[in-house]
This record gives structure tokens, C-alpha cells and sequence, in this order.
């Protein structure tokens, strides 16, 4: 007989008094009031922990509620049929929980703002239902002593709320979220806890802090993108910024513009996908992030970042070409994917086409031509506009020929990569405009390969123009505005009223 002593359950639950609701038309307030509630109960949380793990108190639970923003219109809304968001799809009432409305601060204006003007209708700003998890009500950069929870007397679910996992889905985004009777139809595509959950991710796959994430993101899947971004950076910096206000390395380490010098400053060994940012006032810089091969890093990270809304995503990489009149360093702008990365099946079949976003592609053919000088006929000699295949396989080559190499003909695919196709899916997922620039680095089905010192010259040569073509399209994908940028491509037939 198990003879050990179980406390007797906790009856009495500690939360913050109740604050009441409160109505606006005035977005700045909406929001100034979503801070307000998450700053007093992410404290609350806090305090009760140091407490509990000071005195070994265990009679009590400790709990305190996300803020949440709703809204109630009893009619359809006459609205600017060319805007993407903005507008719910018809009456009735919206709602979501909200996390780190500081950092979501000009987000939140912008949206509240145009349900606002659209409905002509008050937003609504009260404490939900959802509790905040204790590991999400900790501040950046808290370190958490381990000696604390030798002094829990109870497991800490006992004594405060965990992440949930029925709370962390992705069915509002997925679309296939359905709520129940009497449920409030969600308002964005992201719950609170959801958020939170990859805010805390991006930090530990990156090293950086999302406070310093921008809303135009390059993917690469080689180090030699992310060595000569960090040079044209810095000389950045040194020059006095060229519009951008500091430069963000891996342990959040900083160069601002004007500083000749970057900070004596390394980490001891980087993250899994490290991240360097080009900030510019209202997160409007270039964030790069280094998510090395295969379709699983490119869909975590993507899952990550699409939280915090981005304006675009590109991905710039190499690729194998997979035609005869192709030639290393020749550029591949992918205007569909052959999706056989597999790691979206269940969230975004594979039926599902991925459309080219005129505004992404214009930006980057654009910014081929401006950067190497070519343009009209003569720029189809070093770039190619065609079909992706995205496989999860580094090694096919290995494998028996007929199969892969009769797909790869039939969708008339002109290279072949592993991350590009979920890039894009992801993008498609998440509402996100997409693209996709590479270089042709091989060529394996003519047994065309790099020998070790051309591959040198290669890379020293190709990346550096490669990465300033992505740049260029990346600025000129900025002087849009957004409304025009978010595609209605991407909606589907009941879309969430937040971009």
C-alpha cells in the first residue's frame, strides 16, 4: 500500500480584483488599457511566485486573466473592398486575448483603428477567461533561481496556471476553428497563449528578443548570406545608419548607427537559427535569419515569426538548377512550388495551390535588374522565372532516378531546394506575402558541381550580389503600404478581422 502523504486539494484561488469593462472609440486608449490589465496581472503573477518560493506557501492558487478585445455590430459594414483586413466578415461578436500589448502596441492601433472606423463601432476592453500561464508573466531577461522550487511543497501546476496545449493551437489560422454556442468568433489569427508560446521560442531559437524583430524578414539557408549581411551592417553603422537606426546580433547585442566600432561582444556558441536585425523606427528594417537545410527548421521558425505580424517574408538560398542551359550563379525566381517537404501536410494540403504575389515578384525582378544591370531579354541570361520542388530528402541523388527525376519533369520544376516551398506555405498559411529569390550553387542531373576553389570564388562573388538583390527588393517592398502589400490572395471565405 503506497503510504505516502498527498496535500489535500487547494479550495481557495488568489486572483486580482475584478476591473470592469470598458468601451472605446479612441484606438491609443483601447490599447493603453489592454497594457494596463496585463501589466497589473503579469505582475500579480510574479510577485506570487517570489512569495510562494520564498515561504514555501501552499495553500493557496494563484491566478490572474489575459486581457481581451471584443466588439458587437448588429449589420454588414460598408467597406473599401480592396482592403484585405480591417473589417469583420458579418454581424454578430468578435473577440481575442491579448499578450504583450507593448510590443504589440502599433499593431493593435492600426487594427482597432479601422474596425473602428469601418463598423462604426465601439471596441471593448476587459479581462478574459483565459488564464495567464506563470511562465509567460516573466519579463525578459529574468533568470528564475533553481533553488526556488525546493521550496514548493506542492508541484507549481498545483499552485499556478501552465501553457495549455488546447490553447496553443492554430485552428482560427488553419481555418478550421468553429466556435461553440454562444462563443464570440475570434478576432485575430493568433490566441494570447499561442502568441506568447512563440515569443518565447523566437528567443530561444534565435538569440534575439522580438522586441527587435522588423516587419521585413530574409530567410537563408547558407552562413555566407548571414557573414556578408553582417559586413554591409556594419559598415551601416559606421557610416551613420543609411536610414537604419542599429544593428542586433545574436545575445541581443547591439550596434547603433554612428558607432565605428561594434561592441567587444560574442556569444560562446550560437543558437540553432541565429538572428541579426537592421532596425528602423516602427520595426520597418530587415530582420535575417540563418535557418539552415531541411523543411523542419524553415516551418518552425516560420510558425514563430508569423505571430508577430510581418509585412514580408523572402527566402534567398541556393538551389540545384535542373536545366541544361542553366549556369552556376544564374538567379531562379520561383513563381509556384512542387510542395514534397511534407512537414505542412496536415496543416496546408498539398493541394493547395500557392500563388505568386504580383507585388513580391514585381519587387524582385526589379531589384535583379537594378543591382546587375541588365534588364528586359537580357536579363532572362542570369534568371529564370519557374516552378520550385521543395523536397525533405538531401540525398535523393541517392536514390533511383526514374521516380524523382519523371516528377521533377512533369511539374517542369528549374531547380530544387529543401526549405523554399514551405517558406511559402507557411506565408500562405499565415497571411504573410511570400517570395522566393535563389542562385543556382549545382547542377546534379548534368554533373555540374563546385570543386573546392571554384566554390570559394563562387560564394565570394554570388552572395554578396545575391544578398544586396534581396535588400533592394526588401526596400522597395517597404515603400508600400501595407494595405497594399497584404494580399486578398490570402484570405479565405471567413477571414479574422486583424492582418
Amino acid at each position: 500500500m503506497d503510504k505516502r502523504i498527498y496535500p489535500q486539494p487547494i479550495e481557495t484561488i488568489a486572483s486580482p480584483d475584478p476591473l470592469p469593462r470598458q468601451s472605446f472609440t479612441d484606438p491609443r486608449k483601447a490599447v493603453a488599457a489592454l497594457k494596463t490589465i496585463y501589466e497589473r496581472n503579469t505582475s500579480f503573477l510574479r510577485e506570487a511566485f517570489m512569495r510562494v518560493g520564498e515561504t514555501g506557501e501552499s495553500d493557496c492558487r494563484y491566478r490572474a486573466f489575459y486581457p481581451e478585445i471584443s466588439l458587437s455590430t448588429a449589420s454588414f459594414a460598408q467597406i473599401d473592398s480592396r482592403l484585405a483586413y480591417g473589417h469583420v466578415p458579418a454581424p454578430g461578436t468578435y473577440s481575442t486575448t491579448v499578450t504583450r500589448p507593448d510590443l504589440f502596441e502599433n499593431y493593435l492601433v492600426d487594427q482597432l483603428g479601422l474596425l473602428i472606423r469601418n463598423h462604426g463601432v465601439e471596441v471593448t476592453v476587459a479581462e478574459s477567461e483565459t488564464p495567464i500561464p506563470l511562465h509567460f508573466a516573466f519579463l525578459k531577461d529574468t533568470y528564475v533561481e533553481g533553488a526556488i522550487a525546493t521550496h514548493l511543497k506542492r508541484p507549481l501546476r498545483d499552485l499556478f496556471d501552465v501553457p495549455d496545449l488546447n490553447s496553443m493551437d492554430d485552428h482560427i489560422v488553419n481555418g478550421t476553428y468553429e466556435p461553440g454556442p454562444g462563443d464570440p468568433m475570434p478576432l485575430a489569427p493568433f490566441t494570447a497563449q499561442r502568441t506568447d508560446y512563440s515569443l518565447h521560442r523566437l528567443s530561444h531559437y534565435t538569440a534575439t528578443v522580438p522586441e527587435h524583430f522588423q516587419n521585413f524578414v530574409l530567410f537563408t539557408n547558407y552562413q555566407f548570406y548571414i557573414d556578408e549581411f553582417c559586413v554591409l551592417a556594419r559598415e551601416l553603422m559606421a557610416a551613420g545608419g543609411g536610414g537604419y537606426e542599429a544593428f542586433v546580433e545574436p545575445g541581443n547585442i547591439i550596434t547603433k548607427a554612428g558607432d565605428s566600432t561594434p561592441p567587444d561582444m560574442t556569444l560562446s556558441r550560437l543558437p540553432q537559427m541565429p538572428a541579426y536585425h537592421l532596425k528602423k523606427p516602427g520595426h520597418g528594417g530587415i530582420t535575417m535569419v540563418n535557418i539552415g537545410v531541411g523543411p523542419s527548421n524553415a516551418k518552425t521558425i516560420t510558425d514563430h515569426v508569423a505571430v508577430l505580424r510581418p509585412h514580408a517574408w523572402l527566402m534567398l538560398g541556393h538551389c540545384a538548377g535542373l536545366r541544361h542551359t542553366q549556369a552556376l550563379g544564374d538567379y531562379v525566381l520561383a513563381h509556384a512550388y512542387v510542395r514534397e517537404d511534407h512537414v505542412l501536410d496536415d496543416d496546408l494540403p498539398v493541394w493547395v495551390p500557392l500563388p505568386a504575389l504580383a507585388e513580391v515578384q514585381v519587387a524582385l525582378q526589379e531589384a535583379v535588374a537594378e543591382i546587375t544591370g541588365l534588364s528586359g531579354y537580357e536579363l532572362k541570361r542570369i534568371m529564370r522565372t519557374g516552378t520550385v520542388a521543395t523536397i525533405d530528402n538531401r540525398n535523393w541523388e541517392l536514390r533511383d532516378q526514374r521516380g524523382p527525376v519523371q516528377r521533377l519533369s512533369q511539374s517542369r520544376a528549374i531547380a530544387l531546394d529543401m526549405e523554399s516551398a514551405t517558406i511559402a506555405a507557411n506565408g500562405f498559411r499565415f497571411r504573410v506575402p511570400y517570395g522566393t529569390l535563389l542562385c543556382v550553387s549545382d547542377k546534379p542531373l548534368h554533373g555540374e558541381l563546385k570543386l573546392p576553389g571554384m566554390a570559394t570564388d563562387f560564394y565570394k562573388r554570388q552572395v554578396s550580389q545575391h544578398l544586396k538583390i534581396g535588400i533592394r527588393a526588401v526596400e522597395k517592398l517597404a515603400e508600400m503600404p501595407p494595405e497594399r502589400l497584404h494580399s486578398r490572395k490570402l484570405r479565405s471565405f471567413s477571414e479574422t478581422a486583424f492582418q
